[in-house]
């Protein structure tokens, strides 16, 4: 039977040790080639599909932690965004590659996760998206 053996960065360990009693935390495994870490001996994940714009501008990162609130039906949702691109939402074991995909796993409904989902300051993807754009045309 192999062995599996798993190593965590340092600031992994300290992020688990400040976590509250009932925050979620998401840890992504990926395969390594054996015998050596898997940090040094794989590539570095490059994010990919519809937030991969953002991120290469460094205005959404891998971590980051999107929410939304929808105030008259009392729903809301929370979802991080993997180094690859995708948003994991919480109760959901599988990731998803939009944001809108994101957003329907929480709502049930066709939705545009792009004005639904917004980061800690309040902008919307949609925000940040459209500031990315305002860069490009200078």
């Amino acid at each position: 039977m192999p062995t599996l053996s798993i190593d965590f960065d340092p600031a992994v360990i300290a992020h688990l040790m400040n976590a509250s009693g009932d925050a979620t935390v998401h840890v992504t495994l990926t395969l390594g080639t054996g015998g050596t870490s898997s940090s040094a001996s794989s590539a570095p994940v490059v994010p990919r599909g519809p937030l991969a714009d953002l991120m290469e501008a460094g205005l959404l990162t891998a971590g980051t932690v999107l929410t939304f609130y929808q105030r008259r039906l009392k729903r809301s949702g929370r979802a991080v965004v993997t180094a690859d691109g995708q948003l994991v939402v919480d109760g959901h074991a599988t990731p998803f590659p939009s944001p809108s995909k994101a957003a329907q796993a929480v709502t049930g409904n066709v939705i545009n996760g792009w004005t639904l989902w917004h980061v800690e300051n309040g902008t919307t993807l949609d925000g940040l998206r459209r500031e990315l754009e305002s860069h490009n045309d200078d």
